[in-house]
């Protein structure tokens, strides 16, 4: 019956509209179990490099940890207690163990992570009192005095890393700042935070004083923006869940900061010399505690992320054009994104609420046109907003400006591939939400627009 049909469309209606609500938070559930509660709850060696003193005694050595731990760590032979001991400082081994006589001594470095020099001692005191000797720890690099866990250094860098994914998530609903403006505001906040961060940092002794450090924290902030920013046209308004499995749930597990990168599952160890935050936290140990040594893949994959971020910002630049190109005849301006996420509302010019308009665009059918083109103008022909509908045909547009002049219409103009273009003129008022759906018809046929919408 015609009732039960407009039910059960409304029902379907009410469920997509609860799925599109609720798959964030479940994707954030799940991705926060398998990407925080797996990886972490038992920290495991893989393949953890230790350098021992002589030949003779990294084969022992090896051998009685294949059993112990197998695949926990690759034993790397040194000439003598000095060589092996300077490995470690070279950063071409975590830690070093020598065996001298009744003597036992483990080589550590704290700035590779406290969770690693524990794993260490619980493994090679055993190894020790096995040979007769007491396991003595040698201290080779400390954190800064005031970096007693050892973790600061990953705490400054997640705030690096997470800063210019929200900032790009905010920027996104300000229609009235253009690609280039946008891309400007990134520059200018990533130079921001990364010296007040690094001064903040130094106040509290968190952190060596090496000033080089802001440049990479510049080049992942950068990075981090750019590529968010240019994946927008791609995913449209799953950006959200696309950035944040990217930078929080895959990069923090294998950034190596909080739990070292050698005692995570392979997975999360694969990641870790291809994200951004692990090749940060790298760069930064290297320049504060390892003489600069290991800087050359960090700071080539941080600039071939940024590079990535320009490509996609470039080829969905040519993507849009095309779009407006072929929706309504003229590439003249550029299309501002709306992934349609949530964002405190903008204020217009005089300081007041700004008038919004919505509405869903359907066909003869009924059924939602995604992606079609809204264009509101003023009396004038002055382009007010520029947005496109999202899968299930909704659009929102946010008059921002000194226009429309109260009391003054706005013409509000659908048009997709292939359907007939429709328009309407509201009287939109500040504060006010204006509601308008519009039916655009196949281009073959007369456009039949929505009650009260004149065709074109």
């Amino acid at each position: 019956m015609p009732g039960d049909t407009k039910a059960a469309k409304a029902g379907r209606q009410q469920m997509k509209a609860l799925a599109g609500g609720l798959w964030f938070p479940l994707f954030f559930f799940v991705g926060f179990m398998l990407c925080y509660l797996l990886p972490f709850h038992a920290p495991q060696p893989h393949d953890v490099k230790v350098a021992v003193s002589t030949p003779a005694a990294a084969a022992q050595l090896r051998a009685g940890l294949d059993q112990r731990a197998p695949g926990g760590y690759d034993i790397v032979p040194a000439a003598d207690p000095a060589a092996a001991r300077q490995s470690v400082l070279d950063q071409d081994a975590v830690a070093a163990f020598t065996l001298d006589g009744g003597k036992a001594t483990l080589y550590e470095a704290k700035a590779n992570g406290a969770a690693m020099e524990s794993v260490l001692s619980a493994t090679f005191t055993p190894v020790a009192a096995q040979a007769g000797a007491n396991l003595d720890t040698v201290e080779l690099v400390p954190t800064a005095a005031g970096d007693g866990t050892g973790t600061g250094l990953f705490y400054l860098a997640m705030a690096w890393n997470i800063v210019p994914y929200i900032t790009v998530m905010m920027l996104l609903r300000v229609v009235t700042i253009g690609r280039r403006g946008k891309l400007l505001t990134f520059a200018g906040l990533g130079a921001f935070v990364s010296v007040a961060g690094f001064a903040v940092a130094r106040a509290l002794d968190v952190v060596p004083n090496e000033p080089l450090a802001m440049v990479y924290a510049f080049l992942l902030t950068q990075a981090v923006a750019w590529v968010t920013y240019g994946l927008v046209p791609f995913v449209k308004q799953f950006i959200p869940g696309v950035a944040m499995g990217l930078f929080v749930l895959l990069s923090i597990p294998s950034s190596g900061g909080a739990i070292p990168h050698q005692l995570v599952p392979g997975f999360f160890r694969a990641l870790h010399p291809v994200m951004p935050l692990g090749n940060l936290v790298d760069a930064l140990r290297g320049i504060f505690y390892f003489d600069g040594t290991g800087l050359l893949r960090p700071t080539l994959v941080l600039l071939a992320w940024l590079a990535a971020g320009a490509g996609l910002i470039g080829v969905g630049v040519v993507g849009q054009r095309k779009a407006e190109r072929a929706a309504t005849g003229s590439a003249e301006e550029e299309i501002v994104e709306d992934p349609a996420i949530e964002a405190p509302r903008e204020t217009n010019a005089s300081g007041g609420p700004s008038p919004v308009l919505t509405g869903l665009a359907a066909d003869e059918h009924g059924s939602p046109v995604a992606d079609a083109l809204v264009t509101v103008m003023d009396a004038d022909s002055h382009r007010l907003a520029l947005v496109h509908t999202d899968e299930t045909g909704l659009y929102e547009a946010v008059l921002l400006g000194t226009r429309p002049v109260p009391g003054e219409s706005v013409t509000v103009l659908l048009s997709a591939r292939d359907r007939a273009p429709v328009a309407a003129r509201l009287h939109p008022r500040p504060g006010e939400t204006v509601r308008k759906d519009f039916v655009l018809t196949s281009a073959l046929a007369e456009a039949v627009p929505a009650a009260g919408v004149p065709a074109l």
